[in-house]
């Protein structure tokens, strides 16, 4: 009799806690690009930190890299204050314009600091988020991006980083009947420079985020998931569509960006973390 009670105790404690596990919510993998909170880093870059990690967001990519540190933080000091805070250091934004002969060899040494510096922190992907008015010239101006793009691309998967590259709309321009952005996913190596594209700016850009999924499969494995200003803000962005086709894309990883805000930085953020959490096609 005792072993029949101490069977049907132990069952309705695995029987609660089998439902009590059923309705935690899902943890979602959500990264966040920390220029959305750039004021609040540059005043407090610590205690900014510590919220973003309160909010339930898993990993940072960083905009703040600058002589071998990272919001003025050794590159191991910043990535232990991401992980005290259960963040990855997973990304960070950073580069420099194309060079030309006279200046060639100084860049690439600055690439090979920061790559250095990135290795260090533990840093998986970089991106360059910016072209100046090179590549938005000419085609040769553009394939002058191009190639140093895939030298970038080369020295990075060299230290076991990728390395990207981030849209915003005037990549979706024409020169020579070419879009810009169709010439730099057709003429950089897939080996060494894939796109982080940011799903906002594309529409602004006048184009289909899935039609390029489509046609480059694998590319796109970072996402900007944004919106006007929070995410599902402005009702111009089909959310769903774009995370069913996130497979052909190739997504690894998606990062919440807001620029513009309609409450505080650290609310908006929020909310926009909170709107994908309780988005079901989000997985």
């Amino acid at each position: 009799m005792r072993i029949n009670q101490a069977f049907i105790i132990l069952f309705l404690a695995f029987i609660s806690l089998s439902f009590t596990a059923c309705n935690q919510p899902v943890k979602k993998e959500i990264g966040l690009q920390l220029y959305s909170l750039r004021d609040d880093m540059k005043t407090d870059a610590v205690a900014t930190v510590v919220k973003v990690g309160e909010m339930g967001y898993t990993f940072v990519e960083a905009a703040g890299y600058g002589d071998g540190k990272f919001y003025g933080m050794d590159p191991l000091e910043f990535k232990k204050l991401c992980n005290d805070n259960g963040l990855e250091f997973l990304a960070s934004h950073t580069g420099r314009p194309v060079p030309d002969s006279s200046n060639y060899e100084e860049v690439m040494a600055w690439w090979d600091q920061c790559i250095d510096a990135h290795a260090v922190a533990g840093v998986q992907f970089i991106v360059q988020p910016f072209m100046d008015q090179y590549g938005y010239g000419s085609l040769e101006d553009l394939q002058r991006y191009c190639d140093y793009f895939n030298a970038v691309g080369e020295k990075c998967n060299a230290k076991g980083i990728k390395f990207g590259y981030h849209n915003h709309d005037k990549e979706f321009t024409e020169v020579d009947g070419v879009v810009r952005y169709d010439y730099m996913l057709q003429n950089t190596d897939p080996e060494k420079v894939f796109f982080q594209l940011d799903l906002y700016w594309i529409m602004v850009g006048g184009k289909s985020a899935v039609d390029y999924f489509k046609q480059y499969p694998g590319r796109f494995i970072l996402w900007h998931v944004k919106d006007e200003k929070e995410l599902g803000e402005s009702g111009k962005m089909d959310f769903k569509t774009l995370f069913e086709n996130a497979e052909v894309s190739g997504m690894k990883h998606i990062i919440v960006e807001v620029e513009r805000y309609n409450y505080t930085p650290l609310e908006s953020v929020k909310m926009s973390y909170d709107f994908l959490m309780n988005a079901e096609y989000v997985k």
